[in-house]
């Protein structure tokens, strides 16, 4: 392959959720000129690439992963011509654009499924899954919706069912039709022929589901965790064996990546939920004929520990063969990292090492807008919520509302500068001593060390193609090697998870040579001996 086809090995790719990054016409929403109008600062934390969440025309009942209209950008976020002056752009700051496409599902409002739902006969009337009732009225089986209740919506038209994996508002497409199949490829196509270079496939795991609709089993209290979704949830009650992740997916899998193949150098991630994502992971990126790169919910938990991070790795490392994995800490629906891992921790050591040992795994990183700051969840009173999973299950969760509040850009403007207007979500007045203004006048602030670190891994060939392995170390001390052959690079990698100094064994290698870097807490070696300061990181070369 060439270099341009693999960009994407190793690559950075940030998160922009279009609401909440710039306001350019100050209706308080951000939208696409305010993307275009922020390129210049996503150039410079050195990220490869864009994932743009759903810009989409859309009711927005679930904020644009409800789609109307898969070939139209809602007028709340601009026009085409706007989208394609954001690609033109994005490629002349050397930024590839990768799109957020839902594919499982559309909004009810969209076209196809006016039709499908007026009767049992038209053209699109299997186009959606439907179901009868069973004798008594009740739902056809035991499928649960991941915002909460019953998987099934009745619908008085065609006097039926229809499954819905998340809001009433987002039926589920029935991919056993393969008319719907290559009605959805001709959707993408056609991002692809405007210049996109890659597709983010949201909930992609969800596409087929088990044709004789047998319940799901029940899972065992002690083993109902939550991967994304919040665990008092009737959702986490099941394994998900009949709703998710069916066999026939594979198939699809592959029209997808086959249809990619006709745009050189176009790239897919998925997004992978499953009742064993890992496997799912390596199974969806499997050989040259599947999904480029795949990432789960399996760090974006609220395990911080370094044996929960070295085991999740480790696994994924033993199941891949050739895939390649995409890792990250962050996105828009889950508690911002400095909160989840950190518990709101306002030492800036923090969220600048888990940035470098997030850039230090094998594969590639998404990040979410507002960690190179180092921002906190923020707190939105109910009162000010919009997201329709955490007003399900308030107070015990708080919904999504929290990590996707507006970018603070300028701690002396209105609303931080996102915006003249009233922001759709509040601007956490925590969030203004972290805003981008202040933070590019300190030398030593998260956003100038994220700056650097990322600046420097692109010049380490280990940490972008090398392999891993897992050195056992202290308690709280994640450490492993990365090693390139082709350039023939060898790194020793260690971070500290705690807020103590540790000091613990260097592994027994020859000819350590530390590479200090630049607005970190450094490590030190002493022989075999390294000391690290609390939540320091400490890298150096050997042979």
């Amino acid at each position: 392959m060439t270099e341009q086809i693999d960009w994407w090995r190793g690559a950075v790719i940030y998160q922009v959720y279009p609401r909440s990054l710039h306001d350019s016409n100050n209706d308080g929403i951000g939208d696409l000129q305010g993307i275009i109008e922020k390129l210049d600062y996503i150039a410079s934390l050195g990220v490869d690439a864009i994932w743009i969440s759903p810009c989409f025309k859309s009711p927005m009942k679930d904020f644009g992963y409800d789609i109307s209209d898969y070939r139209q950008i809602d007028p709340i976020f601009g026009d085409l011509a706007d989208f394609d002056q954001l690609i033109e752009k994005a490629h002349a700051l050397n930024i590839k654009v990768m799109i957020d496409q839902v594919l499982s599902h559309t909004s009810d409002l969209h076209d196809w499924f006016s039709e499908s739902r007026q009767n049992k006969t038209n053209d699109k009337s299997d186009w959606y899954v439907w179901a009868d009732p069973n004798p008594d009225g009740t739902p056809p089986n035991n499928w649960q919706s991941i915002f909460g209740g019953p998987a099934w919506q009745w619908d008085s038209r065609r006097c039926q069912y229809y499954l819905h994996n998340f809001l009433a508002s987002q039926p589920d497409l029935n991919f056993h039709n393969p008319d719907v199949q290559q009605a959805v490829l001709d959707n993408v196509e056609f991002w692809l022929k405007r210049g996109v270079d890659g597709l983010r496939l949201d909930a992609i795991t969800y596409c087929f589901h088990d044709q004789a609709l047998r319940d799901n089993p029940a899972k065992p209290e002690e083993l109902r965790a939550g991967r994304g979704f919040s665990e008092d949830n009737p959702y986490a009650y099941q394994y998900h064996y009949y709703n998710n992740e069916r066999p026939e997916n594979l198939g699809f899998i592959e029209k997808i990546r086959a249809l990619l193949d006709k745009y050189p150098g176009a790239v897919s991630l998925g997004e992978i939920s499953s009742e064993d994502s890992l496997k799912t992971m390596a199974e969806y990126s499997e050989g040259d004929h599947r999904l480029h790169m795949t990432y789960s919910f399996e760090l974006l938990t609220n395990d911080y520990s370094t044996g929960y991070v070295q085991e999740t790795v480790s696994t994924l490392e033993e199941a891949l063969s050739d895939g390649w994995p995409c890792w990250a800490v962050g996105n828009h629906d889950v508690a911002r990292v400095v909160t989840r891992w950190g518990h709101n921790t306002q030492n800036p050591d923090f969220p600048k090492m888990v940035t470098a040992m997030l850039g230090s795994l094998r594969g590639s990183l998404c990040v979410y807008q507002g960690e190179e700051l180092g921002l906190t969840e923020a707190e939105v009173p109910y009162d000010k919520l919009q997201d329709p999973y955490g007003i399900e299950f308030w107070p015990t969760f708080k919904g999504r509302d929290g990590c996707r509040t507006p970018m603070p850009w300028d701690d002396k403007k209105v609303n931080s500068g996102f915006s003249e207007g009233s922001p759709w979500l509040p601007v956490d007045a925590s969030h203004l001593a972290k805003s981008v203004n202040l933070q590019e006048a300190d030398p030593d602030s998260v956003l100038n060390a994220y700056r650097t670190f990322m600046a420097w891994r692109k010049q380490q060939p280990a940490l972008i193609n090398g392999d891993i392995e897992f050195i056992e170390s202290a308690e709280q001390v994640l450490m492993f090697k990365r090693t390139d052959a082709h350039s023939g690079q060898k790194l020793l990698v260690a971070f500290n998870f705690s807020d103590q100094l540790i000091k613990t064994q260097a592994a027994q290698l020859p000819n350590l040579v530390q590479i200090p870097l630049k607005c970190h807490k450094n490590g030190e070696i002493n022989g075999q001996e390294l000391t690290i300061p609390p939540f320091g990181v400490f890298f150096s070369t050997f042979q």
